[in-house]
């Protein structure tokens, strides 16, 4: 048996000689009714315009069925109607065995068909050109990142000329301003404008009046200021000092540094101002300045006439005697004396030398102000330490003036010991009942000309 194999790889089929009846039924199978059929014994093409090729057949001698197969002609493409039909009979066998009636049923084996060399071909050309542009896909994908931030680096540098070049037009107008002008002319033209600007101000009057205060809050971890806390237990015979970095080291305990006074002190009125404590030394009416970094006591000075040792505190008592603040426009001190029977003195104090640089009577008797506390050059007196307390009196040293006010002072743990103003974070601190407490001020500015 010799088996031809066609230009296209695909082997056709065993070439042998079958009965006239496989030559007309396997054309049926694959839709060839009605075309002709070869003689035994002879090959030819059956219906050569579609395709189909029919090896006629015949019975050997011996009563053996010998089979013949139906294939399409060399180059036949996968897109013909009869290669779809033949790859429908794909691996299907027909057995071999002989009818009753003496003819032969035949086997046939259908070979896959249908699949143009060219079609192959540019299937295997197509993957390859995918693979290729895979490849060089990959090769690629890291300079994404670099291409970004070209584009970045290309949108900062327009942003750069841009700012250069309007830096230029600023230097050129600076230069040609410069240029009408010598140095005697400019440094004439800068002092006129001085002297101007400081008539301006000498006929401008700001005042800051306090409008209210802010509900009252206890320091938490996630407030950081101020940078700095210096507590001072108990409000007489103490002298040791703790020095916390920051409110939440304060609050935790943590992160502190202990100074030893060298004297002790009285009351709970001390004020640390650009790092030295200010405080009234214990049974007397010194005014001691304490430097923390030197570790050493600069200078101190007896406030003359000033009460001491319970003679005139506020109401709540403590040594309460001497009372020193810090405000926008420096260091204060609030106390009383005999000459003015009882009532508050306010006098401005120099940091530096302690000496008394002004003082005014206020008119206030101490024993009924709860605490007191300075904001922009105006001391402002509550009328209790206790619950129900208010701010009811203001004394305005740059007009040494007074007036009684009605704001109200929410006092959450009835009874406070010390009430300090800090000009920087625009806050009042208190001492309630042993918990630390802070107020937020709402101040009013009222700038007022000399003429007014």
């Amino acid at each position: 048996m010799t088996v031809p194999l066609l230009k296209i790889g695909a082997v056709l089929s065993t070439m042998a000689m079958v009965t006239n009846w496989m030559s007309q039924t396997l054309p049926s199978l694959v839709g060839l009714n009605g075309t002709a059929v070869s003689r035994a014994g002879t090959s030819e093409k059956i219906s050569p315009d579609e395709g189909w090729q029919v090896y006629t057949s015949a019975q050997a001698p011996d009563g053996k069925c010998l089979c013949t197969a139906v294939i399409p002609v060399q180059g036949t493409c996968s897109r013909d109607l009869r290669s779809h039909q033949l790859r429908q009979l794909m691996e299907k066998v027909y057995t071999s065995a002989q009818a009753p009636d003496g003819k032969c049923l035949c086997t046939a084996v259908i070979p896959v068909q249908g699949t143009c060399s060219r079609d192959l071909r540019s299937h295997q050309l197509r993957q390859l050109m995918e693979k290729e542009l895979k490849d060089k896909m990959t090769e690629l994908l890291p300079l994404l990142p670099v291409l970004d931030q070209y584009k970045s680096d290309t949108r900062l540098i327009v942003h750069l000329k841009e700012e250069v070049r309007n830096l230029s037009g600023s230097l050129l107008a600076i230069q040609e301003e410069m240029g009408a002008y010598d140095y005697e002319e400019l440094q004439q033209r800068v002092l006129m404008l001085e002297a101007r600007l400081h008539a301006c101000m000498q006929k401008l009057e700001v005042v800051s009046v306090l409008m209210g205060l802010g509900p009252p809050f206890r320091p938490g971890i996630p407030n950081p200021s101020p940078p700095q806390v210096w507590y001072m237990d108990g409000y007489y015979k103490g002298r040791r000092v703790l020095e916390f970095r920051t409110l939440n080291d304060f609050v935790t305990g943590q992160n502190f540094v202990q100074h030893l006074l060298p004297h002790p002190w009285a009351g709970t009125g001390h004020v640390v101002f650009n790092g030295s404590l200010y405080y009234n030394k214990y049974q007397s009416n010194i005014a001691v300045k304490y430097h923390f970094r030197s570790r050493s006591v600069l200078v101190q000075r007896s406030l003359a006439g000033a009460g001491y040792n319970n003679t005139f505190p506020y109401s709540w008592g403590g040594f309460s005697d001497i009372d020193f603040m810090v405000d926008e426009s420096g260091l204060w001190a609030v106390y009383t004396t005999n000459q003015n029977a009882g009532n508050i003195v306010v006098s401005r104090v120099d940091p530096q030398t302690l000496e008394v640089l002004r003082s005014w009577d206020t008119g206030y008797p101490k024993r009924s102000a709860g605490e007191s506390f300075m904001i922009c050059g105006t001391l402002y007196v509550t009328n209790s330490h206790l619950a129900g307390a208010k701010i009811y009196f203001a004394y305005y040293t740059n007009t040494s003036s007074y007036e009684y006010t009605d704001i109200p002072f929410h006092n959450q743990y009835s009874h406070i010991s010390m009430l300090d103003y800090n000009p920087r974070e625009r806050v009042l601190y208190t001492w309630n009942n042993g918990h630390q407490v802070i107020y937020n001020v709402t101040l009013f500015h009222v700038i007022k000309t000399s003429g007014e």
